[in-house]
């Protein structure tokens, strides 16, 4: 049986994705920084082929921990879908917001992705075919921020949008030093999805974002990598 884990999974599209991951045959360990609500969300899935993983990506310790746990119980991971963010402190105006607020939120969206990915690599490296999602936002196109009939343009910041810029450039990075093996990584951009992220103003459902994410942790061998994909342009590739 395919495994996978899902950071941020006890709710909204981490929880709808792992869903449908479970429906699709795979074993999902359900990432979640409060075990209790990992709990919860495990008994709504029925428990059947699942694992809550207490996961707390801005700390090392809670990271390192639950690779232990992952550990215990396979030795492999198929799939890794850093989907666990967070919005910060609003407004983020460029010019007043606070370094301070700004790493907090860098310190979820990008370190955290990163250092799940660096301890989990090795368990990710004896799949047959591992398939790595780091989930993003549309605000993280450059390319977008600078055309003004963009429908999202006005929306700019200075911690949420530059932290999924960054995780942007860091999944190119490593989709390149992992470009000669079985390895999948993109970006993929779940889309303006209604859920309490963004106080359900999105006109997305978390079906459909879902069923995005998990289109890329279920690539095949054909299916592309270091590219970056969205919802909002129709699950096609989307401009850096």
């Amino acid at each position: 049986m395919k495994t996978a884990l899902i950071t941020g999974a006890n709710k909204s599209i981490g929880f709808e994705t792992a869903k449908q991951l479970l429906k699709a045959g795979y074993f999902v360990y359900i990432g979640s920084r409060d075990a209790q609500k990992g709990e919860e969300a495990a008994a709504l899935l029925g428990h059947t082929n699942t694992a809550v993983i207490p996961l707390d990506v801005t700390n090392m310790d809670s990271i390192v921990a639950a690779r232990e746990l992952v550990g215990r119980t396979t030795s492999k991971l198929d799939v890794l879908i850093n989907n666990a963010g967070i919005r910060g402190v609003f407004p983020q105006s460029p010019s007043t917001v606070s370094s301070t607020d700004i790493r907090e939120v860098f310190e979820t969206n990008f370190f955290g992705a990163i250092n799940v990915t660096q301890v989990f690599l090795d368990l990710l490296k004896q799949a047959p075919a591992p398939r790595i999602v780091n989930v993003t936002s549309g605000l993280a196109s450059l390319t977008l921020h600078s055309d003004p009939t963009w429908e999202y343009y006005p929306i700019k910041g200075a911690a949420y949008g530059p932290s999924k810029t960054a995780l942007n450039a860091y999944t190119v990075a490593l989709a390149y030093e992992l470009r000669d093996t079985a390895f999948k990584v993109n970006a993929v951009d779940p889309g303006y999805t209604a859920t309490d992220f963004n106080q359900h103003r999105g006109t997305g459902t978390v079906e459909n974002a879902a069923t995005l994410l998990v289109r890329f942790a279920t690539l095949d061998a054909d299916g592309p990598t270091g590219q970056f994909y969205s919802n909002d342009r129709g699950g096609e590739e989307s401009p850096w």
